[in-house]
């Protein structure tokens, strides 16, 4: 096998084909042939170059390499010193020359071709100020292979932007040239005025379909963005299974737990469910939208809730009956159901049963929402708030009553999985624990501060009502008679 450029077309050649630096880690994009198997950990290196020096002064393993993603594979790299140049090493061929290094605060890096025909393009480093259109006239997309040569590149006007989403007119000879496309080389980026274009590696996936199908084949799916949940993952997916959700998008952001085979062994298990590789950090309301756009064709309503938030029913009913009932008037595109925050309940170790048997007393007063969503009907700027979507003119949301449906959110669980919520927020506009920003947001643990420091009382903080609704509805109808067990208790 050939890893670097050479003439022989019989052998594969791979690329590294653009790296981006994280805080955390270094994700180097490998460019490589359809026909060979995908890399391990053990097939590469990570090397480290300083300026002018083609041989490598550090070589390190790789933090871990992700599947395919967009007809590349990511390895993951340690973070070193700050100037030198990252690549990587294919044993025992030897080093790939480094590609392009991109800042990760200033990026174009996802893009996607509307049913529409408009582009939209996701892209961190404008700044722009949560749940707000702004101005697209100071705004243009470009497209093109070299940035760096603006004669060469093809411009075309903003639609509209608000927080990282940038919507803008596809050109013709775009949408004309599908090879242009599928050939997954042409990129798309933003010019902004006076401060010049922006660095991409984002190339636009393939159009979305015009044609809309008569009757969507899944009635409920929910959208979720997660990181290291894997060992909860199965609770989660057979519990909503049951009360009639039918498909599952999981967009996996940075996770190292093997959750790859979790969803493969639900798969196997008939629930149909996708992973899909989300490595960008701090963009829970772009992630959303992807989603969303993806789940549209397919799905008739979309839930977003985390892993650790539960749809519960407390009449007994199915969701196709709540949906069906609270959405009569056709103007009705968003339901909202507010959410109740579970303490760790006693607790000092992971309930082997699952949370919603686990944790059962939570504070009194609910605290903020989840909704669920018409795709359809979502305004196309994309404009969400985590919690909810902007929508269209002519659509409305509706506040569903506490006895019909409510999320149960075990956001308090015990220590060992709470602390891990210290590493980073999703969210985009959220800050992280560890900052000393908004210490009073609803988003962090009243009195924790920014010290991942297990308070004494810790398993029995945020209980004020006992509530064992959701638990009694799940050992009835989920405990095997013979064994006594939870479907997903003897494989966490």
């Amino acid at each position: 096998m050939q890893v670097i450029s050479g003439e022989s077309s019989a052998t594969p050649v791979i690329s590294v084909r653009e790296t981006v630096v994280f805080p955390d880690q270094v994700l180097v994009f490998l460019k490589y042939p359809q026909s060979i198997p995908l890399f391990t950990k053990d097939d590469i290196d990570c090397i480290y170059l300083s300026p002018n020096s083609s041989q490598p002064g550090l070589k390190l393993s790789p933090l871990s390499i992700d599947d395919e993603y967009l007809n590349n594979q990511i390895v993951r790299c340690p973070v070193q010193s700050p100037g030198l140049t990252v690549s990587v090493a294919v044993k025992p061929n030897g080093n790939l020359p480094a590609g392009p290094t991109h800042r990760w605060d200033l990026l174009a890096y996802e893009a996607m071709i509307d049913r529409d025909n408009t582009t939209i393009v996701f892209v961190k480093g404008l700044n722009l100020r949560p749940g707000r259109l702004s101005d697209p006239s100071r705004l243009e997309c470009v497209y093109g292979w070299d940035f760096s040569n603006i004669k060469f590149l093809l411009r075309s006007d903003v639609v509209s932007v608000g927080q990282e989403i940038v919507r803008c007119r596809t050109p013709l000879s775009i949408l004309n040239s599908p090879q242009r496309v599928s050939n997954d080389s042409i990129k798309v980026s933003v010019r902004v005025i006076r401060r010049g274009i922006l660095p991409s590696i984002a190339r636009p996936e393939h159009r979305m379909d015009p044609h809309l199908p008569a009757r969507k084949q899944h009635e409920m799916c929910i959208c979720t963005m997660l990181r290291n949940q894997a060992r909860f993952l199965r609770e989660w997916v057979m519990y909503h299974a049951r009360i009639g959700v039918q498909r599952w998008f999981i967009y996996d952001n940075n996770s190292d737990d093997g959750i790859a085979d979790v969803v493969e062994s639900l798969v196997a298990g008939n629930f149909n469910i996708s992973r899909h590789v989300w490595p960008w950090i701090k963009t829970q309301e772009a992630g959303f939208a992807h989603c969303a756009l993806r789940a549209r064709d397919s799905c008739e309503w979309v839930g977003f809730i985390d892993v650790d938030e539960f749809f519960h029913l407390p009449e007994g009913l199915s969701l196709h009956n709540v949906l069906m009932n609270q959405s009569r008037p056709s103007d009705v595109a968003e339901l909202r159901a507010s959410c109740h925050n579970f303490g760790p309940s006693g607790l000092t170790q992971v309930p082997v049963k699952g949370v919603m048997v686990g944790y059962t007393c939570r504070l009194s007063a609910p605290e903020r929402h989840k909704s669920i969503v018409k795709p359809e009907a979502l305004n196309s700027t994309l404009i969400n708030l985590v919690h909810h979507f902007h929508l269209r003119d002519g659509f409305r949301h509706v506040n569903m009553d506490r006895n019909v449906m409510v999320v149960n959110h075990y956001k308090y669980q015990v220590w060992e999985v709470f602390k891990e919520k210290f590493y980073r927020r999703v969210a985009t506009y959220v800050s992280d624990w560890q900052q000393e920003v908004n210490v009073g947001s609803k988003d962090r643990a009243p009195g924790l501060g920014t010290k991942a420091v297990e308070p004494p009382d810790w398993s029995s903080k945020f209980c004020e009502v006992t509530d064992t609704g959701l638990k009694d509805r799940v050992l009835h109808e989920f405990t095997d008679t013979k064994t006594g067990m939870l479907p997903w208790e003897n494989q966490q």
